[in-house]
């Protein structure tokens, strides 16, 4: 029995070992280009083009910085990105979720039907020329709430809220219900306070998506510089430096000294983009795990 022991806890020293190499590695392999990024930015461009930034600047400055924030069409776009992140994110989440309340109640006898309905289009959808002329006919076009209307509804969160919603005890419902609640309370009273695990994580991924989402800005509001996104401008610079062989034009920066190059305001602007999602993870992570364990599997 000890000799069966000993040979197991063997085998366990010598997984955990292992998956610890194994985690390292992959944490190396996905923080070091992030990491190398911010050294990027944070040191004298000139030098940058001698090689040899790894992980820690070599000449410290704060121009590259300051020569994104004096740009006007990225002050604006950052703007934009998070206004259209704060407000999409609110509001998709609660039609989100005032969704998945509704099709998770038994007593509605069409919530099969409709939940089908629902997530058929995210197997088919009418095509991009199509989603644009209806965009146009509802005067959606160069309009800011173009970032927000058309989505709504996430089926897929709606199906993890869903789901997460089934779990919640009926007896509570029920009971408020005999209190003469209605649904609407029930869900504004109940239900969401109930939820905010999942409801956190959720929050986390639109708000991941509509600050990383560039292509609607460049589909439908192109025609009006006021209403580009920080990505859609970041995504017209790194093309602008593909195309141009690696060189990025930066006449249109104010004030650039000659400590500034294309490559490190590429990084400038790349850390800029990422930092507040970085931020915001810390806070929602102690809701992650749980949203998803809970909301994406049902006992």
């Amino acid at each position: 029995m000890k000799r069966f022991s000993r040979k197991r806890s063997l085998g366990d020293s010598i997984f955990s070992i292992t998956n610890g190499i194994f985690m390292l590695l992959v944490m190396v392999v996905t923080l070091y280009p992030f990491l190398n990024t911010i050294a990027v930015s944070f040191n004298n461009g000139l030098d940058t083009i001698r090689g040899g930034i790894y992980l820690w600047p070599r000449e410290w400055t704060l121009q590259n910085y300051v020569s994104v924030f004096q740009n006007p069409n990225l002050t604006q776009a950052a703007f934009v990105s998070v206004a259209r992140t704060v407000v999409g994110t609110v509001v998709q989440l609660f039609c989100t979720a005032m969704l998945a309340y509704v099709l998770s109640r038994k007593e509605y006898m069409f919530n099969k039907l409709v939940t089908t309905l629902f997530v058929m289009t995210m197997y088919f959808s009418g095509g991009l020329i199509p989603g644009y002329m209806l965009i146009k006919q509802v005067g959606l076009l160069n309009s800011f709430w173009v970032y927000i209307i058309p989505g709504l509804i996430g089926v897929f969160n709606m199906i993890v809220i869903r789901t997460y919603i089934q779990g919640l005890s009926e007896g509570l419902i029920e009971s408020a219900k005999m209190d003469g609640a209605g649904d609407f309370r029930i869900f504004m009273r109940i239900v969401l306070p109930l939820s905010k695990p999942v409801l956190a994580t959720v929050a986390l991924f639109i708000a991941v998506g509509q600050w990383n989402s560039w292509f609607d800005s460049m589909l439908y509001t192109a025609g009006n510089r006021n209403l580009t996104t920080l990505q859609y401008e970041l995504m017209k610079l790194l093309s602008s430096a593909t195309s141009q062989g690696g060189t990025v034009n930066v006449d249109s920066f104010k004030n650039v000294t000659n400590m500034v190059t294309p490559v490190s305001i590429r990084a400038a602007i790349t850390v800029v983009t990422a930092m507040p999602i970085v931020l915001l993870y810390p806070f929602l992570q102690k809701y992650f795990v749980t949203g998803l364990t809970i909301g994406g599997v049902k006992e």
